[in-house]
């Protein structure tokens, strides 16, 4: 176990814990050498096989070698030793945009601007060089000690040579409240305007302190950015909306273009002068059912497709009680204390149970299907609290968007978390669109 002030290959002296991540830890670290502050990302090599990430981790290292730009966190080596993989990159140490949306609840156009204005020019950065990030939203984009932008976690990003023969990329990834229409259609996108839609988002973000497209479930979320259906506050100028509904057009065909984005009068001049609101959460916010930016937080990705079985259906209420913006428990249940835990996909039921059973089957678990959707599973062995046994049921959302709740039913809730978020979790990453009603960083 690494451990503060321990030196690491010769090179490195550890620091302070920055972060945890599914697949390892982020901690701070010293060059020995030059004296250089780094964060170094430590992962685990057997939990990166055991759930098939070795190529992502692959493609990461390729696609951050790539890119060098001033406003993308720099990876200054890899280095692995028999047990684990090293990321040496560049200590950013002013942390989430996300973390100032939060405290502040929106930003001024002023500022937004700036931002804005280093995000497109490090996405116009990697697009000249093939690489399509595919995961843009402020969780992912750090500030320096500076007050500047830097795009981090390159873990979904995408090269030019993955595209298939008809010139576009068909893998469905991203972060649900942030994905461009033509990802969630899978008939087939482009990497650069799938990420102009993301910036998009961001942008409306920054200055609104909500997002752009939200409803009371998925389904409604889905339709919303489909049709390109949003509405900017009142305080928003009239460059930044025209701009906005340039960027956020559902159609990619008409989307603008980066090098447009760059000629337009709101990113070339700001805002000029602007209203100034004083209410934290607008009164818009109510009328489009948006929840603050913070009811999204910490959403991760998805992949592709097989055959459907007896599912139980939801309806809106129903729908309603389970969507994390109106998931109240965190509020009375103690977090380590939680027996259960929700995500949503959009695989068919049949791939998921398949999924559930090769967990299983890797984690030496009994499992059991019964008609109703409902998978149960349980430990081999006696616990500290009996035989540890949870329960997966399958809700049916539309005919591609399933909702999976995983309860525990028996056993330790203490092995049971450890098992969850150690082995369960990683391992369900390919069928997983979003986990819900918690703050994980799934990383």
């Amino acid at each position: 176990m690494e451990s503060r002030g321990k030196i690491l290959m010769k090179r490195y002296e550890l620091g302070r814990l920055l972060g945890k991540g599914t697949f390892g830890k982020v901690h701070y670290a010293r060059n020995l050498e030059s004296n250089q502050s780094v964060a170094i990302k430590m992962m685990d090599k057997d939990k990166v096989l055991n759930v098939g990430l070795s190529e992502q981790i692959r493609r990461e290292i390729t696609t951050m070698r790539l890119v060098a730009h001033k406003n993308i966190v720099e990876l200054h080596e890899v280095m692995a030793t028999r047990n684990k993989i090293y990321f040496v990159m560049e200590y950013v140490k002013g942390g989430e945009l996300f973390d100032k949306i939060e405290k502040s609840g929106k930003l001024t156009e002023a500022v937004a601007h700036k931002y804005f204005q280093q995000l497109i020019s490090a996405v116009d950065y990697c697009h000249s060089q093939g690489v399509y990030h595919r995961d843009l939203k402020p969780e992912n984009l750090l500030l320096d000690e500076n007050e500047n932008l830097k795009v981090s976690d390159f873990g979904l990003s995408a090269l030019s040579e993955s595209k298939r023969q008809d010139g576009l990329l068909h893998t469905t990834c991203g972060t649900p409240a942030y994905v461009a229409p033509e990802v969630i259609s899978k008939t087939g996108y482009d990497g650069a305007k799938s990420d102009i839609w993301s910036c998009g988002v961001v942008l409306f973000v920054l200055v609104a302190g909500y997002l752009p497209f939200q409803g009371p479930n998925l389904m409604e979320m889905y339709r919303k950015i489909q049709n390109g259906n949003f509405r900017c506050p009142s305080w928003f100028s009239h460059k930044l909306k025209k701009l906005l509904y340039k960027i956020l057009d559902p159609n990619p065909n008409t989307r603008i273009s980066v090098q447009k984005i760059k000629e337009s009068t709101w990113f070339r001049k700001g805002p000029g002068e602007t209203r100034t609101v004083k209410e934290k959460i607008p009164s818009e916010n109510a009328t489009t059912n948006a929840a603050p930016v913070l009811a999204m937080r910490r959403k991760k990705n998805v992949h592709e497709d097989v055959k459907p079985l007896a599912v139980t259906n939801l309806n809106a209420f129903e729908i309603i009680s389970f969507s994390t913006g109106f998931d109240l428990s965190g509020l009375f249940i103690k977090k380590e204390c939680k027996k259960e835990t929700r995500f949503t996909s959009d695989k068919p039921a049949a791939a998921i149970i398949s999924k559930l059973e090769d967990v299983a089957k890797i984690l030496n678990l009994r499992i059991r299907k019964m008609d109703n959707g409902v998978v149960k599973i349980q430990g081999r062995k006696e616990g500290r609290n009996g035989v540890l046994q949870f329960d997966a049921e399958i809700f049916e959302i539309t005919a591609s968007y399933h909702l999976i709740e995983m309860k525990q039913t028996g056993g330790d809730s203490l092995e049971y978390q450890k098992l969850l978020e150690e082995n369960i979790r990683p391992a369900l990453k390919d069928i997983v669109w979003a986990w819900h009603g918690d703050d994980q960083q799934q990383k």
